[in-house]
């Protein structure tokens, strides 16, 4: 079993809390400053969580630099008080950043899921890697 560290504990609170403002900002139409607060707080969260060099090495890696400056292009943008457009371009970033990991998790929750039609489904999404490109 994975041992977490009280300081982690306290990351998986700071990014815990910036999931609610974000999800509390989309809800109220992209309030800007819960979904700035959000970001904040999200950012912060990943950077205790992993620590400050691999967070770093994270966002800059070669393959990665793209995913990295939409999302990183879309937090700004919300600060500056642009949330709409702001969100959509985190998001696209957000999706290449991660996009190798969505298989995985797919065919996570496809082992975990016992119902029929959604274990199917999370199964087909794991298999094809190639359709997050």
């Amino acid at each position: 079993m994975i041992s977490i560290t009280q300081f982690q504990k306290v990351g998986v609170g700071f990014m815990g809390f910036g999931l609610f403002f974000l999800l509390f900002g989309v809800l109220l139409y992209f309030d800007s400053v819960l979904l700035a607060f959000g970001n904040i707080l999200f950012l912060v969260g990943l950077t205790v969580i992993i620590g400050l060099q691999r967070t770093f090495n994270f966002f800059f890696q070669r393959s990665k630099l793209r995913g990295s400056a939409f999302f990183l292009g879309g937090v700004g943008l919300v600060l500056l008080r642009w949330p709409i457009v702001g969100m959509v371009i985190e998001t696209y970033g957000f999706v290449q950043l991660f996009k190798t990991f969505f298989p995985v998790a797919f065919g996570f929750l496809g082992s975990l899921v016992n119902i029929p039609f959604l274990s199917t489904l999370f199964n087909k999404l794991a298999g094809s890697s190639s359709s997050m490109v």
